[in-house]
């Protein structure tokens, strides 16, 4: 499936409609126009591409919705070369938008299927993301520390390890709860649980975080 004309005018219409919903952060709607969200899907799904909605991908994972995209990567607040862990690969579509803001992307994925998919994806695309095969809650350890840490699913609470593998100064985006969460931004201002500032940012929806690694079906 190519980038034509046509998908370039749905993004253009897609981050217009993003401004007009308080997405502000211009270097977030420049990578979003960039990133082609129709080759991160299904290719009978191509025409609904670049409506603000989730849509299904592989293992029973969604894609988020642009809005929900924008508005993570805004709440990251990441400058180039920042070194940003994501967990939950998904598709590849949030690591490609993360690559385009010129950051060094660590992405990590529990799905075999869906980390094989997304891994040659974004090869192929040409983004330069590193990709692993593994539990989103232990993170990558032997990576940390990481100016900016993003989680794209539902997490029942704060994962601590992934603040351990925070740097001071450093922050965090992730959405906690149950059936529905809360997005949260947390900002590491020292070594101590005291020397953690949290901001709300309302209530999402987003699949759960799960410890169990599907290896493809082994």
């Amino acid at each position: 499936m190519e980038d034509t004309f046509k998908h370039q005018g749905w993004r253009r219409q897609m981050v217009d409609a993003l401004r007009e919903k308080g997405i502000a952060d211009e270097s977030v709607l420049r990578a979003m126009t960039e990133v082609p969200r129709h080759l991160f899907l299904e290719t009978m799904l191509d025409y609904m591409a670049y409506e603000d909605r989730a849509l299904p991908i592989k293992c029973g994972q969604t894609i988020s919705q642009p809005s929900t995209v924008a508005f993570q990567s805004a709440l990251l607040d990441a400058k180039a070369d920042m070194k940003v862990l994501e967990v939950g690969t998904g598709s590849g579509y949030q690591t490609a938008v993360l690559c385009a803001l010129g950051l060094r992307v660590f992405t990590i994925e529990r799905q075999k299927e869906l980390f094989d998919l997304s891994k040659k994806r974004l090869q192929a695309l040409k983004y330069r993301a590193k990709c692993f095969l593994g539990d989103g809650y232990k993170g990558l350890p032997e990576y940390a520390p990481f100016d900016r840490i993003l989680i794209t699913c539902g997490a029942p609470e704060v994962p601590a390890d992934l603040l351990q593998q925070l740097k001071v100064g450093g922050v965090m985006v992730v959405p906690v709860g149950g059936d529905r969460q809360e997005m949260l931004r947390i900002a590491k201002m020292g070594d101590k649980d005291s020397d953690l500032l949290q901001q709300r940012f309302g209530d999402c929806n987003f699949v759960p975080m799960l410890e169990k690694l599907d290896y493809g079906g082994k």
